[in-house]
């Protein structure tokens, strides 16, 4: 049905061919449609999405509005809101952000309201793994979402297009999901064509009808959403949905078809590669069918009815469609990205063989393997090696071995990794030059620490040849902190730079026992490890002469998807310390905004153009808000002034050893993405200090004292002299009235800091 371009530019379908990556073309589908709403939240791989969306918005490309969330649970419920006013919503995530969200999903489609969500698979943690793999994208079957599965960057613009219209349509009332593979898809550029002019793509999707259905504007016709059910009425509401679900099958064929006659490209429900004569055939999801398809080709050529099977659509579940296509086929290895662990198989063989199961007349082997997790590549001669496994079960008619993982590598002791160096403790982090005696007449904490060089005999807590960048604050800044730090520590980091940086399987920049977990968790688990450590202490079933310190460390924004554990750490008041390198972003995941990152500084979702200038609004006060929980100690520190931090270290040890949770943030230069120089980063955290925008001080048992004061030492300086340090801010000195409202906003927080100062009891 495919038509010549001649032919498509008569129906007024003009379109352009250029090379790009799946997460271009989502985010140009998402421009064309214009929806109302996104909302996001950065997790590679599908970061790249809202990135291009805000770039062309600062260009009036589309007029979305962007809402940057506190993480994927937010993000989903700023999409259902949306959609539940009766918005045209998308969103993007991957991996441990669509688990974030999971619980939100169902809430979704069972009420009925209609989004697209591009799924870039990932793998799930843990250990943590960023490439594409689909064991998210599973834990997705099972939500009520009709799932769409991109092969191609070509299929993921146009699959975007058609999802729209199939989840918006009368039958259906769902939202959808476009599901296409980490790094594979989503970087990879490929030939695509996109229509030159929106108003066609417009025009496809038609106008939007969710005005028309019940919603939360309407107040001639007020609903209430979500109503509380019991099980009668909930089967009744589930069974409503399974039946639209099902009903999508035949809209998706429909949409499907309309596509094809406005842009030539076809899309059946499933892709059948010389499966009109096959006897031995494999199944692949996406990206590896691709492969697939060369090896059927070489196959045939040797005399081998070898045929490839990939679905477009695996929500509903193609079962019909199967059937048919493997009546003949003697064996059908699975290929799977995901297991569902124990089950002897994925979700989708068992679903293949459920299918087969209600065809009495079928009797084709099917087999399983589970392979190219955590993105591990897949080869022709991988694809080939299938095939041959599909063979040798028809030829034997039997399959020796159903259900396998495929290209794993048994481990040798031979090869066990010898330890590179005897690892310090106890004494050795104990230098005895740091004394810390509570002040009975204050209330507070004397404390004496030595100079800087005294302690340089002092062992790191991280070994060199970690991966971080030149110029990286967050590692010399933390080494500092750690200085003030007497005996051993337990350490845990949550997702970020310096646990990229200085972790990767089978190697470790840690000296002493670290934890890693995500963003949104970190303060939650280490409370956790800490009380059970002095559980296990309590029974005697540990002995230590000295406790060590437990110490969380964020940064890259994880004070915003991770701000609830740490209130809730800090509202139970736990012995631990929790620190914040603060670079002003989320800078792991490519420069995000963040919460932290200040009134107008551009990062790659806050561009600077005609339509936009930074970031929007101001940043978050963390300091104030973790202070506001009533932990005995918080503060700022920045590497600029070494022995102020020094002295805050030791504090925020006591206290958390002795009467409950500390919290410190620390201003950490990133010069990647600061667009600075790498031998500057000291300087311009120095600056921030001296303009004010970093004053450093501390929150003692709800006593306020600046550490550091500029004005007194007449070194103040203003704010445009640390901005013009920057690549990321010097557009701000030529945009008066943004600067003008964020030297105001600093003026206001340091005249409230000096009277907290001056007040004891503010």
């Amino acid at each position: 049905m495919a038509k010549l371009e001649e032919e498509l530019k008569q129906t007024g379908a003009v379109q352009v061919t250029t090379f790009e990556s799946g997460n271009e073309m989502a985010a140009t589908a998402a421009a064309q449609i214009n929806y109302h709403m996104m909302g996001y939240f950065p997790i590679t791989p599908s970061t790249e999405v809202a990135q291009y969306l805000d770039q062309m918005r600062t260009r009036g490309q589309h007029n979305i509005k962007l809402v940057a969330a506190d993480g994927e649970h937010g993000s989903a419920g700023i999409c259902y809101g949306a959609a539940a006013a009766g918005a045209r919503v998308v969103n993007a995530t991957s991996s441990q952000g669509f688990l974030y969200m999971l619980e939100q999903l169902p809430v979704q489609s069972g009420t009925r309201f209609p989004m697209v969500m591009n799924l870039v698979t990932r793998a799930v943690s843990g250990p943590l793994d960023i490439r594409g793999d689909h064991s998210d994208l599973y834990y997705g079957l099972n939500t009520g979402w009709v799932i769409l599965t991109a092969s191609t960057p070509q299929a993921v613009y146009d699959m975007n297009i058609m999802a729209l219209k199939i989840a918006e349509h009368s039958d259906v009332r769902l939202p959808v999901m476009v599901a296409y593979d980490g790094f594979y898809t989503s970087h990879q550029k490929r030939k695509v064509q996109y229509f030159a002019d929106a108003e066609t793509v417009r025009g496809f999707v038609g106008p939007n009808p969710n005005l028309n259905y019940p919603n939360i504007t309407d107040f001639e016709h007020p609903v209430t959403v979500g109503a509380h059910m019991n099980g009668d009425d909930l089967t009744n509401n589930h069974v409503q949905l399974s039946e639209a679900l099902k009903l999508s099958e035949g809209v998706y064929e429909q949409v499907a078809a309309e596509y094809a006659a406005l842009s030539g490209r076809e899309y059946p429900i499933l892709d059948l590669y010389h499966m009109e004569d096959a006897e031995v055939a494999v199944f692949l999801l996406n990206s590896a069918a691709e492969s697939a398809k060369d090896v059927a080709d070489q196959l045939r050529a040797r005399g081998i009815k070898a045929g490839v099977i990939r679905p477009n659509i695996i929500r509903p579940f193609p079962a019909a469609q199967l059937r048919e296509a493997l009546r003949d086929v003697k064996a059908l290895l699975v290929g799977e990205r995901a297991d569902s662990y124990g089950a002897d198989g994925g979700n989708l063989t068992h679903e293949i063989k459920a299918a087969l199961q209600e065809d009495p007349l079928n009797r084709t082997l099917v087999l399983s393997r589970i392979f190219g997790l955590g993105g591990k590549d897949f080869y022709a001669e991988d694809a080939e090696g299938f095939f041959q496994l599909a063979i040798e079960a028809a030829e034997a008619g039997r399959a020796e071995k159903p259900f396998d993982y495929y290209g794993i590598n048994p481990g040798s002791p031979d090869k066990v990794m010898p330890q590179v160096m005897q690892p310090p403790r106890g004494n050795a982090y104990r230098t005895g030059l740091i004394q810390v005696t509570p002040d009975e007449a204050t209330g507070k904490l004397k404390v004496k620490v030595p100079p800087l060089r005294s302690l340089t005999t002092k062992p790191r807590r991280l070994t060199p040849g970690h991966g971080a960048c030149p110029g990286c604050g967050a590692l010399s800044a933390l080494e500092l902190f750690f200085k003030g730090i007497e005996g051993d520590i337990v350490v845990l980091f949550q997702t970020g730079c310096v646990y990229v940086t200085t972790t990767g399987y089978p190697y470790t920049s840690h000296k002493q026992p670290m934890i890693h977990n995500l963003f949104q968790n970190g303060a939650a688990t280490l409370s956790g490890a800490l009380e059970a450590y002095m559980e296990m202490k309590r029974r005697n079933e540990i002995e230590m002469s000295d406790d060590p310190t437990f110490i969380m460390i964020s940064g890259d924004g994880g004070m915003d998807i991770g701000m609830g554990s740490a209130i809730g750490a800090a509202l139970r008041n736990h012995k631990l310390i929790m620190l914040e390198y603060d670079n002003e972003g989320y800078m792991n995941t490519g420069s995000q905004q963040s919460y932290s990152t200040p009134l107008g500084h551009m990062t790659s979702t806050s561009g600077v153009g005609k339509m936009q200038k930074g970031k929007q609004g101001h940043h978050k006060d963390t300091v104030q808000i973790m202070a506001a929980c009533n932990i005995p100690y918080a503060f700022t520190a920045a590497e600029s002034h070494p022995q102020d931090m020094l002295r805050k270290a030791a504090k925020a040890q006591w206290y958390a050893n002795n009467v409950g949770t500390a919290y410190g943030k620390i201003l950490c230069a990133c010069p990647l993405n600061w667009k600075s120089e790498d031998r500057l980063g000291t300087s311009i955290v120095g600056a921030a200090v001296e303009s004010c925008f970093f004053p450093l001080y501390e929150i003692e048992q709800g006593s306020t004292t600046i550490t550091y004061n500029p004005e007194d030492k007449g070194k103040r300086i203003p704010a445009a002299e640390w901005l013009k340090l920057m690549g990321k801010t010097k557009h701000l000195l030529k945009e008066e009235a943004t600067l003008a409202t964020f030297e105001q906003e600093i003026e206001r927080r340091w005249t409230t800091l000096k009277k907290k100062h001056e007040i004891s009891e503010l």
